[in-house]
């Protein structure tokens, strides 16, 4: 069965800190993306709710930020009329993971954890930084950094983390003179084979709609969108 994405989210992606307010769940990012400092609605809402997520928001330090699912249309529209503007549609892209396994080119691939220093480098270098490496460190559930190689440098690097038998691929990054090489395909193998190894039976991966790159290499491993959302942050902010 399918896990809730939004839990699964939460497990293999945490914010720092939760609280609910207004009927929301709000959490803290710490400058980790809107994944991480979003709210998502957990109870029938009216509008003093949502001004009361606000608040919870603006005493964190952060901008009003709302995730929308399909079953979220009414807060949508609620959010519309307050002026706040959706961004960042986002799929979640979902294959049995036996489906997932591939081949791995000798020295292409390594799952590992703790990173190496040389895999926080490279993430750093692609513009995930020590905020969204945070967020890694502090999954409570089996995680692992893979790490691509190609012409005898590193190139490549993603994070799976697994929960209740789903493997969730974040933060794949490959440095752009290797891009279209195959190498993220064999990073996501390698990290599919670690997530079998531990009895995982589905792998996922977020992506946002605009990243081609990466929703093209989802349908060319046969992943299909099982679920998808998208933001509303407070206008001009």
């Amino acid at each position: 069965m399918s896990l809730d994405p939004t839990a699964l989210i939460d497990a293999t992606w945490p914010a720092a800190t939760t609280q609910v307010a207004g009927g929301f769940l709000i959490r803290e990012g710490r400058g980790g993306g809107s994944r991480v400092s979003s709210a998502t609605l957990v109870a029938p809402f009216e509008d003093a709710d949502i001004a009361a997520a606000e608040a919870a928001h603006r005493a964190l330090g952060q901008t009003p930020r709302f995730m929308i699912r399909p079953e979220d249309r009414a807060l949508d529209a609620a959010l519309e009329a307050r002026g706040y503007i959706a961004h960042d549609p986002v799929y979640l892209w979902s294959a049995p993971i036996a489906q997932m396994q591939g081949e791995v080119p000798p020295v292409t691939a390594f799952a590992h954890w703790p990173p190496l220093q040389i895999a926080r480098d490279l993430w750093s270098e692609l513009e995930v930084g020590p905020e969204r490496q945070a967020i890694m460190d502090r999954v409570a559930g089996p995680r692992v950094c893979v790490l691509g190689r190609k012409q005898d440098r590193a190139a490549g690097v993603a994070f799976v983390a697994l929960h209740e038998g789903t493997a969730m691929l974040h933060a794949l990054a490959v440095a752009p003179s290797f891009r279209r090489s195959g190498l993220a395909r064999a990073m996501v193998h390698e990290g599919a084979r670690w997530a079998l190894a531990l009895g995982a039976n589905q792998f996922e991966m977020l992506v946002t709609q605009a990243n081609d790159a990466s929703n093209t290499l989802a349908q060319s491993l046969g992943m299909t969108q099982r679920a998808g959302y998208h933001y509303r942050r407070e206008g001009g902010k």
